[in-house]
C-alpha cells in the first residue's frame, strides 16, 4: 500500500507502492526481503511492477495452499476459513480484528477467524518500505504492519488493504479511494478501509473457483500418500 503504507512481500522481494511521497501498502517476496530498518519519515511513491504482482500472486497462493491442505481432510466442510494469527502485531490488534470483521462482512465464500494453526500471521516493526504481505516460498505467508506508514495513514484501510492480499486481490494505486486495493495512491486524507463492490465480487469468485481448483490439487495429493 505505497505511499506510507508499504508492500506485500511473495518471492521476490519488492517493495510495493500506495501512493506519491509516503509508501505504501503491498506484496513482497519473504526469502529476497531485507531484515526489517529504521523507517523514514516518509517513503517515495511506486507505480507497482510485474516483480510487485508476482510477490501478490504468491503470497495468495501459499494462503490457499495452506487453507486446502487443511480442508482435505474434511472437504464437506460448509464454509472456507482462513485462520490467522496476530500475536506478532499486538499494537494492531484492533485494526486486525476490525479488517477481519469488515472483509467478513463483504464477502460470502472466505472467512477470516483468529485462531491456532494459522494460515498467515500478522507482524509489526519498522520497515523504509511500509506495510507488506509476504510469503518465505515454503507456505510460511505473513502480514507486517510497519509503524510509520501506520502513523500518516489510516492503519485500518492499510491493515484491510494487506488483508485484501491474502483473499487474493492485486494492487491497483491509480485507482479512487473507494478502492481498497488502491493503497496509499489516493494520499493521506483517504481513509476508506471498505473494499468496493468490484473487490468483494473478485474475492468471492476466487475463492469458488480457485480454492476448489486448489483443494483437488491437495486432496490428489493426500490420495497419492
Amino acid at each position: 500500500m505505497r505511499p506510507s503504507m508499504p508492500l506485500s512481500k511473495a518471492t521476490l522481494a519488492v517493495a510495493v507502492g500506495l501512493g506519491l511521497t509516503a509508501a505504501a501498502f503491498g506484496a513482497v517476496p519473504a526469502s529476497a526481503a531485507p531484515a526489517p530498518v529504521a523507517a523514514t519519515a516518509s517513503h517515495t511513491g511506486y507505480a507497482g511492477s510485474s516483480e510487485e504482482a508476482k510477490a501478490n500472486q504468491a503470497f495468495f497462493d501459499a494462503v490457499i495452499r495452506s487453507v486446502a491442505e487443511k480442508r482435505a481432510a474434511h472437504p464437506l466442510a460448509a464454509a472456507v476459513t482462513v485462520v490467522y494469527d496476530a500475536s506478532g502485531a499486538p499494537t494492531f490488534s484492533a485494526q486486525i480484528a476490525r479488517s477481519a470483521s469488515i472483509w467478513n462482512g463483504a464477502v460470502s465464500n472466505v472467512k477470516l477467524q483468529s485462531g491456532s494453526n494459522a494460515d498467515f500471521t500478522y507482524r509489526e516493526g519498522n520497515d523504509s518500505r511500509g506495510s507488506y504481505a509476504s510469503t518465505d516460498g515454503h507456505g510460511n505467508g505473513y502480514v507486517f504492519l510497519d509503524y510509520a506508514q501506520n502513523q500518516e495513514y489510516d492503519s485500518t484501510r492499510v491493515t484491510a488493504h494487506e488483508t485484501g492480499h491474502v483473499l487474493g486481490l492485486p494492487d491497483h494505486y491509480e485507482g479512487p479511494c473507494s478502492e481498497l486495493m488502491s493503497g496509499g495512491g489516493p494520499g493521506t486524507s483517504c481513509t476508506n478501509p471498505n473494499p468496493d463492490a468490484n473487490e468483494r465480487a473478485q474475492v468471492d469468485q476466487l475463492w469458488a473457483s480457485g480454492f476448489a481448483k486448489a483443494l483437488d490439487k491437495a486432496l490428489s495429493k493426500s490420495a497419492a500418500r
